[in-house]
């Protein structure tokens, strides 16, 4: 099981380079049920708010609805056992309060590895990143 970071959705979505044909790559890989993943349901917040923001209300709610029918998609509920342990995380890596809930679903999924292009979750020892 591999944990998918917000950022692999958004720049599936709104980037056009390398790195969005490689995330778009990857959740086709999910969507065929080749990569099973799991992502937290704080996804949907990040990547709605940046397509509203650089695309428009009308692909928000594609991406959203996109996002929320991914076949091979598990989403992560963020309640108070999750926010504890990410919680956790702050105090010790001193992660941002976002990454700190998408390092503790990686952590509660078992993921194998957390997908992201950010660098500051390998400091995280409880979990492996790879990039995009």
């Amino acid at each position: 099981m591999l944990y998918l970071d917000a950022n692999v959705f958004i720049y599936a979505a709104l980037d056009r380079e390398d790195i969005g044909k490689r995330a778009r790559s990857l959740l086709r890989e999910v969507q065929r049920g080749k990569s099973p993943a799991a992502s937290s349901a704080l996804t949907f917040d990040e990547l709605v708010w940046a397509v509203k923001k650089y695309r428009g209300i009308g692909d928000a709610v594609n991406a959203g609805e996109a996002f929320l029918n991914m076949p091979g998609l598990t989403l992560v509920d963020v309640d108070g056992e999750l926010l504890s342990s990410a919680l956790e995380l702050i105090r010790v890596y001193k992660l941002d309060p976002r990454d700190s809930i998408h390092g503790a679903s990686a952590v509660h999924e078992n993921a194998e590895a957390i997908i992201s292009t950010d660098k500051h979750f390998d400091r995280v020892r409880e979990i492996r990143r790879r990039t995009i």
